[in-house]
C-alpha cells in the first residue's frame, strides 16, 4: 500500500473516531456509523489500530456488535434516522429551489432509511 494512502486512511479513522466518540456524549450525533467507518480505514491501515479499537472498553462493543449480530442498537437506528430526515427535508426545502433536486434528496433519504431500518435491531 502506498504510503500517502495509508497515513490518508489514518488520519480518516482517527477523525471519524473522534466523531463516533462525540457521538456517545451528544444525543442527536450518531455513534455506529462513525465507528465503523473509523474500523474500516484501520483495518486497511494499520492492524495495530484496529485491534486496539475493536478490543477497547468504551467503544469496541459498538464495532463488535455490527460484525457479529449484523444489528444496530434502537437509540442509534431512531437518531440516525431523525438527523438524516430533519437534515434532508430541511435542506431540500430551506436550500434548494429546483424541485428535481429535492425529489432526489427525498429519494436518497428514503434509501438510506431503508438501509438502516433493513439491519436487525439490538436490544
Amino acid at each position: 500500500m502506498h504510503l500517502i494512502l495509508r497515513i490518508t486512511l489514518i488520519v480518516s479513522g482517527f477523525i471519524t473516531l473522534f466523531l463516533g466518540i462525540l457521538g456517545i456524549i451528544l444525543p442527536l450525533l450518531p455513534t455506529t456509523p462513525f465507528l465503523l467507518l473509523s474500523a474500516a480505514c484501520f483495518v486497511r491501515s494499520s492492524d495495530r489500530l484496529y485491534h486496539w479499537l475493536i478490543t477497547n472498553k468504551w467503544f469496541g462493543r459498538y464495532i463488535r456488535d455490527f460484525r457479529e449480530k449484523r444489528a444496530i442498537p434502537m437509540r442509534a437506528k431512531v437518531i440516525g434516522v431523525t438527523v438524516l430526515w430533519v437534515s434532508m427535508l430541511s435542506s431540500a426545502f430551506l436550500f434548494v429551489e429546483l424541485w428535481l433536486i429535492r425529489v432526489l434528496m427525498i429519494l436518497i433519504g428514503a434509501f438510506f432509511t431503508y438501509v438502516m431500518l433493513s439491519f436487525k435491531t439490538l436490544r
